[in-house]
């Protein structure tokens, strides 16, 4: 493998350790220019901000050649980035390697694995920002430029992999809504309609079930920590940050309406439309907010309805907090084919999303593997013995 050969480099090149700079030794640290949205002009210059990706495009730039931008401010302060193209930096700053001492590619990837370390000096209560001054005495190993060219491809290819990895996951993304979309889309024909060939009868929501929600929990009634996980609006779908008690869910669970294992929950305030299949684990959701419709699985199977609603235009009304109301609800119609192709529908979609969003398997699951195995194997690489100290 190719460690043998990182070894057998240090081992020829450095035994005794490498030599430790700091970095504003071994790297110009360069604020950027402000520009605001109504002074950028159209072009194709990436213009880096705080965020991950380029905040707009613009037609000049102040970096050329390789830069490392660090973001200066906002979600993603301290953010790290590698560019290789001319850019424009304005509110973050630019991290450019003294030529000879060390390879910029190299100390990318070394400020990358220390990415947390430079999300610990973010300050202000407000937005929060990271300075030139927070990192530029942070110490950096330099071993000799034949190590950091190795250490440089391994981990390059390490990211090509993962970068070939997301692009095939995002064909397949575009796959699955494609099929999807024409699988789940009727077409007319003589006054009927049809859904792959099947004739559909078009069923109003509210005519296929009753719209159901569980009783109302008040504030008072809940803790932080406890034994039945509460889902709120903020959390359905997510980790739960309230519980009731079990004697309150076993009076509500038996006395009002509660969903079945398979039931498709279904978010009606925020973002509308959230789908979550209850896995019948003990839990409560928020009344109104989280909703399921009582279907009759001989008439509509809950996995076609849990197809059905991703690609429904939902009716909302409301100010700020958008809502959908039970009336709205009622009156959306869907196709309803009969179950067998609902089935055959149901069993192709599943096939799809299992490999783009299911974390145990498929490609979500094959990304995060070799993402750990990246992160091992760059913290393995970029970790030296001193050979004296700063």
């Amino acid at each position: 493998m190719t460690m043998n050969r990182i070894e057998k480099l240090i081992a020829e090149l450095c035994p005794e350790g490498v030599e430790w700079k700091k970095l504003g030794e071994v790297a110009e640290l360069k604020r950027g220019t402000a520009i605001t949205k109504d002074k950028i002009e159209n072009g194709d210059i990436p213009v880096i901000a705080g965020g991950r990706q380029p905040a707009y495009f613009h037609n000049e730039y102040n970096r050329k050649g390789e830069t490392i931008v660090v973001a200066g401010s906002g979600a993603y302060a301290g953010y790290v980035s590698y560019w290789n193209k001319p850019i424009f930096v304005s509110d973050a700053f630019s991290v450019e390697a003294k030529g000879g001492i060390i390879i910029t590619k190299y100390l990318y990837y070394y400020l990358l694995n220390k990415q947390d370390f430079i999300h610990s000096k973010k300050k202000g209560s407000g937005v929060p920002h990271v300075h030139i001054g927070d990192i530029i005495s942070f110490p950096i190993p330099i071993p000799p430029l034949p190590i950091q060219e190795e250490i440089v491809k391994i981990l390059d290819t390490f990211t090509e992999l993962e970068a070939e990895l997301e692009a095939e996951l995002e064909a397949r993304r575009k796959q699955y809504e494609y099929y999807r979309n024409t699988l789940l889309t009727p077409v007319e024909h003589a006054g009927r309609w049809y859904l792959n060939g099947k004739e559909v009868e078009w069923k109003k929501l509210g005519e296929i079930g009753k719209i159901s929600m569980c009783k109302r929990i008040f504030k008072n009634q809940t803790s932080q920590v406890g034994e039945i996980p509460f889902y709120k609006i903020g959390t359905f779908g997510g980790k739960p940050d309230s519980f009731i008690s079990r004697e309150l869910y076993e009076k509500y669970k038996q006395k009002y309406p509660y969903p079945k294992k398979g039931d498709i929950l279904l978010s009606a305030s925020g973002t509308i439309g959230k789908r979550v299949i209850f896995n019948g684990e003990p839990s409560y959701f928020q009344d109104s907010n989280i909703i399921w419709i009582d279907n009759k699985e001989n008439v509509v199977l809950n996995k076609f309805l849990y197809y059905l609603y991703e690609i429904i235009d939902w009716k909302t009304e409301g100010g700020t907090i958008q809502r959908l109301y039970n009336d709205n609800l009622k009156q959306i119609k869907i196709p309803i084919p009969p179950l067998s192709e609902q089935e055959r529908i149901v069993a192709i979609l599943d096939k799809f999303d299992a490999l783009v969003n299911d974390i145990s398997q498929g490609l979500p699951a094959e990304i995060e593997a070799r993402r750990k195995q990246y992160e091992y194997y760059r913290n393995k690489l970029l970790t030296f013995k001193k050979k004296n100290e700063i």
